[in-house]
Formats: structure tokens, sequence, C-alpha cells
């Protein structure tokens, strides 16, 4: 990667929804250039997609919370299954498989604290691998830098 796919990056990361045109424009290349490292940036795997960030409170879910789980035992046939059913939950927003204490870390976002209850209850701990959960609120939550700062600096 060079300066000019970090400008790209840069600014994509800005208004993702920007069509190339105005992207070009604001980086003053051609259209065509832009095109062209978007395309190849997209074919490494360098930008993985596009997304919506939908605000859970704005659709009912206004209580966020991180759930830590810790396993009893570390079959990978134990694990890969409980990694599916717990990103196939409802409510649950990003799921990370870690290392340390503990195994998985949840971001879910719910209605109410009976709903956070259920998703330990009724999705976490009924599976025969999970030995212990502990739910954490979240009471603000803001993005980070990323790295891009990091990489372009």
């Amino acid at each position: 990667m060079d300066e000019l796919d970090l400008r790209i990056i840069a600014a994509l990361s800005a208004q993702p929804d920007a069509p190339v045109k105005q992207l070009a424009s604001a980086l003053g290349i051609p259209a065509s250039t832009c095109s062209f490292r978007l395309r190849s940036l997209r074919s490494r795997g360098v930008i993985a997609g596009l997304r919506v960030v939908i605000e859970p409170a704005a659709l009912g879910a206004s209580v966020q919370a991180m759930i830590r789980v810790r396993l009893a035992n570390h079959s990978k046939s134990g694990v890969d299954a409980l990694f599916d059913a717990l990103v196939a939950t409802p409510g649950v927003l990003q799921v990370f498989h870690i290392a340390g204490v503990d195994d998985f870390l949840l971001h879910v976002a719910v209605s109410d604290a009976s709903a956070l209850r259920d998703i330990v209850l009724d999705h976490i701990t009924v599976h025969d691998v999970v030995r212990a959960t502990e739910t954490q609120l979240v009471f603000e939550r803001r993005e980070g830098a990323g790295v891009l700062p990091a990489v372009a600096g």
C-alpha cells in the first residue's frame, strides 16, 4: 500500500457512501485511478465491505452489555458449535473468541434486564461446554481511532 491507497481509505472512511467521482475529486485524482485503486483494495481484502451502522436504542434495544463466557472444556467441535450459536442469537452484536481467563466476549443490545437475562439463560448457559458467565452493563460506547492513523502516521 502506498500513500494514495491510504488517502483513498481515509476518504472512504470519512464518507463511505460517496460515489467514486466524488472521492476522486476530493483527492484530486482521475476517477479511473480512484476506481482502479478501490477495486484493487477490495480484491486484496484491505477493504472488506461497507456497512450500515444501526443504533440499537432506536430499535428498542437500549440496554447494552458485555458478557464474558468461560468454558469448561475446549474441544474444537464444542467451541465451534458454541461460536456458531452465539453469533446467531438475536441481540448479539459481536462475538469475540479470546485468549485468557475467559473464552468468549459478547457485545449484546437488548430491550431490558429480562431480555439480557434470557440471552444468558436461554442461549449461553444451555451449552454443555459453558462453565460460567459474567455480565457487565455498558454505560456508554465510543468508536476508537482505528488502525488508519497508526498506519498513515
